[in-house]
């Protein structure tokens, strides 16, 4: 048998010896070989990388501890294929095992991780069954959720010292306006003069009641009231305060009149009708027992915190406050009987600014009956048995006289309070106070007499 090659590598020819016959074997060309194997090795070059990275990454994250090629299979080929876990399911297992252990009681002996960073320590050193970790999840947001329940009552119980209490500016100016009521005989000058006391009395002009201990409040309803009206000459103020701030508010008006208009100040003490014979609901409110129970309920220290909301704690502290069982806060129950000569007053509280003329509410046929806002939100306090002594004998008036809500809404409309005839202050951040807001505060404080030298030696709203 004979072999023949041919030069070019093409062609292969085997012959026998015996016959003629020839076997040729054509062979694919030596450059097709050649291409073949550069796009092998291109292609290897390009895969191994990703390879290499992906075995890295399987390592760092534990692959060692991996006891068969099941588990590098499983952590190998989504990434290698492309493929996502399926988190679906991960978040409906993990719904499962919260959902088991919501009924179930937090071990008195469970410590509980005291940050996210903690428990994520926790969760590596340790190794927490499933039900074990939820726990410590339901845990962790009890304790949270009493933290900010305290939270809130603290702020609550804060709120209502800071509201109840006295400024310092405030007391000092009740103390100097006093001591000048002693020393200075122009501060116990009569108010109103000898002339005009018939005014008092008569129903040609507009009578304005307000009571008060506050004397800057005071001194705002009375200046904001007779700046914004079209007939000062033509107002009268009547102004009642108790027995302690009586010199000092005598005093204030004594020396800072506010002519033309005409202003009594008068304490409850020179009221020879407020007696509690003749004031029977400052005994029921004093007195009685469920009354008393509903105003000052347990003591706030002892008070179950669990068992009640923070809006119920805040009206019991806001029940809590002496304003609301002081005869200044019920006088106006009794206006019929302390100006009898009078056919109709308007009532101010002592937290309200006057923008415009009052003189139009005189012009209303009240058919025998009283006025009230149009808006019924308050629950505790005066309104109750102003409520049931009125009942049947109240006529509502438009709300824009009557703007509420400036101590309570600090997302309060700016553009209403400029409209509105009257803006009342009610609710805990008085405009005197600390905590009364910023941005409504200048509608009250542009009625402060700052040129007094009570207001600046006593450094008010400083």
């Amino acid at each position: 048998m004979q072999l023949h090659l041919s030069p070019s590598m093409r062609s292969i020819t085997i012959s026998s010896s015996s016959s003629n016959d020839l076997m040729k074997i054509k062979v694919a060309p030596r450059h097709i070989s050649y291409r073949t194997l550069f796009h092998t090795i291109l292609i290897l070059a390009f895969l191994l990388p990703f390879v290499f990275i992906l075995t890295a990454l399987v390592t760092l994250e534990g692959v060692n501890k991996c006891s068969s090629f099941g588990c590098l299979g499983r952590r190998l080929g989504p990434r290698f294929l492309g493929r996502v876990d399926n988190s679906g399911k991960l978040v409906r297992d993990f719904y499962k095992i919260l959902n088991q252990v919501s009924t179930e009681e937090i071990p008195d002996g469970l410590k509980l991780p005291e940050s996210f960073g903690q428990l994520v320590s926790e969760m590596k050193s340790k190794k927490y069954k499933a039900n074990d970790f939820a726990l410590i999840i339901k845990g962790m947001m009890e304790r949270s959720e009493r933290e900010i329940g305290e939270s809130k009552f603290a702020e609550l119980m804060n709120k209502h010292f800071a509201a109840s209490a006295i400024p310092k500016g405030i007391h000092c100016l009740s103390l100097r306006l006093t001591d000048e009521y002693s020393s200075n005989a122009h501060a116990r000058r009569q108010l109103p003069s000898p002339e005009l006391l018939p005014l008092l009395s008569d129903n040609s002009y507009y009578h304005f009641v307000l009571s008060s201990d506050n004397i800057l409040a005071a001194s705002v309803v009375v200046t904001s009231a007779v700046q914004s009206s079209l007939k000062p000459e033509k107002m009268v103020f009547h102004v009642i305060t108790d027995k302690k701030t009586y010199a000092g508010m005598h005093s204030w008006f004594a020396l800072n009149p506010l002519s033309p208009a005409t202003v009594e100040v008068k304490g409850v003490h020179q009221f020879d009708w407020l007696t509690r014979e003749n004031v029977p609901v400052l005994d029921a409110v004093e007195n009685h027992y469920g009354i008393r129970k509903y105003y000052h309920g347990n003591h706030i220290a002892g008070a179950n915190l669990n068992e009640i909301t923070p809006r119920i704690f805040a009206s019991k502290l806001q029940a809590r406050s002496p304003k609301y069982i002081s005869v200044l806060n019920h006088l106006r129950i009794y206006l019929p009987e302390l100006f009898q000569n009078l056919d109709k007053v308007v009532f101010l509280d002592d937290d309200v600014v006057v923008q415009r003329d009052l003189s139009p509410l005189w012009e209303i046929n009240l058919g025998g009956k009283n006025l009230k806002s149009n808006l019924t939100m308050w629950k505790l306090g005066t309104l109750p048995p102003a409520l049931i002594a009125f009942k049947g004998h109240v006529r509502a008036i438009d709300p824009s006289w009557h703007m509420l809500g400036l101590g309570y809404q600090s997302k309060t409309n700016i553009d209403s309070v400029k409209k509105a005839a009257v803006i009342h202050y009610n609710g805990q951040s008085k405009p005197w106070l600390e905590m009364g807001f910023e941005h409504l505060r200048p509608f009250w404080t542009k009625y402060i007499n700052y040129s007094s030298d009570f207001i600046r030696n006593c450094h008010i709203l400083e």
